[in-house]
């Protein structure tokens, strides 16, 4: 048996989409960036961040699946300049990188 996806997973999976370090770095430097790791659902993520599920989005910070943007991930996103995805919830960004082995940042 398959679950529907939520109007609101539905409506954040259309307003991902694929960008550019360049055009992320003004959101780094505002301090809004979430790196969302590979191995998870980026709009399931976003989706739970919008619904203020703090249980979900606590253990995503605490076993690190999520977590504010480090300098070293964005030193390093710079360097390599990879295919990344968004989302954007307000006040924050979502960011992944949707590569095979994504690395912890």
């Amino acid at each position: 048996m398959t679950e529907q996806p939520s109007t609101l997973y539905a409506k954040l999976l259309t307003e991902t989409a694929s960008i550019s370090w360049q055009e992320l770095q003004p959101y780094f430097a505002k301090g809004v960036l979430l790196w969302v790791d590979g191995s998870a659902d980026l709009v399931a993520v976003a989706e739970a961040v919008a619904e203020n599920e703090h249980g979900k989005v606590r253990q995503w910070l605490e076993s690190g699946v999520l977590s504010k943007m480090e300098d070293s991930c964005a030193e390093d996103l710079a360097t390599r300049d990879p295919q990344l995805w968004a989302v954007v919830i307000v006040p924050w960004v979502l960011v992944q990188e949707r590569a095979q082995a994504s690395t912890a940042h």
